[in-house]
C-alpha cells in the first residue's frame, strides 16, 4: 500500500505532571497504560501544535479542577509522519474520522482492540514515524491539533529534541522528594 507521508517541521508542547518532567522524551507512560493511538507495551510521545492543545489535553483527568503542569516545548524535524486529517488518506487506510474519535479506553477495557491501536499498528508497518491528528480532549476542536511519534531521535530524519536552553528541567526523580 502506499500513502502519502508529510514533513513536519516546527516546535511542539506538552504539558507534563510536574514530578514527571525529569524525562520529557519519555513515551513510557503511554507504553505502560496505552494511548488512544498505541496499545500498551508501544511507547508513544503525544505533542501537540500549541500550549493550549496541550493543556487541554493533560488536563483531561481534571476537567473541573485544573492541576498543576510543567509546559515543555521540542522542536521537531520529522519527514514520515501521516497527516489524518486528510479524509483520502483514512479511506486508503481503511479507516474513518469517527474511527479516530472512538471510545479507546471504553473497548480496551472490555478486551476489545480499539480501531486506532489498528491503525497505529498498519502505520507503523509502513515505518510511518507518527502522525498529525486533531485533538479528542473536551474542548477541543478540528483546530486543535495533536503530533504523535511512535519513533524519534536525537538525530534526522526524525529529530525530537527538548528545549531546555538553560537546564531548567530536572534530572531526577529525586528532584522530587522531600
Amino acid at each position: 500500500m502506499t500513502i502519502n507521508i508529510s514533513r513536519f517541521s516546527g516546535i511542539v508542547y506538552r504539558a507534563h505532571y510536574p514530578m514527571w518532567s525529569y524525562d520529557p522524551l519519555s513515551g513510557n507512560g503511554a507504553k505502560q497504560h496505552g494511548g488512544r493511538f498505541n496499545p500498551p507495551g508501544c511507547p508513544a510521545l503525544y505533542l501537540s501544535l500549541d500550549p493550549t492543545t496541550a493543556w487541554m489535553e493533560a488536563q483531561q483527568g481534571f476537567p473541573f479542577k485544573p492541576q498543576p503542569m510543567t509546559l515543555v516545548a521540542y522542536e521537531i524535524e520529522c519527514i514520515k509522519l501521516a497527516d489524518l486529517n486528510d479524509e483520502r488518506l483514512l479511506a486508503n487506510l481503511g479507516c474513518s474520522a469517527q474511527d479516530l474519535s472512538c471510545p479507546w479506553e471504553y473497548l480496551a477495557a472490555v478486551n476489545q482492540i480499539p480501531p486506532t491501536w489498528r491503525l497505529a499498528e498498519q502505520l507503523q508497518r509502513l515505518e510511518v514515524v507518527g502522525i498529525l491528528v486533531r485533538s479528542f480532549a473536551a474542548g477541543c476542536t478540528a483546530t486543535n491539533q495533536n503530533l504523535i511519534l511512535w519513533n524519534g531521535s536525537d538525530t534526522e530524519p526524525h529529530m525530537v529534541r527538548v528545549i531546555d536552553d538553560f537546564g531548567m528541567l530536572p534530572k531526577t526523580p529525586e528532584s522530587w522528594t522531600g
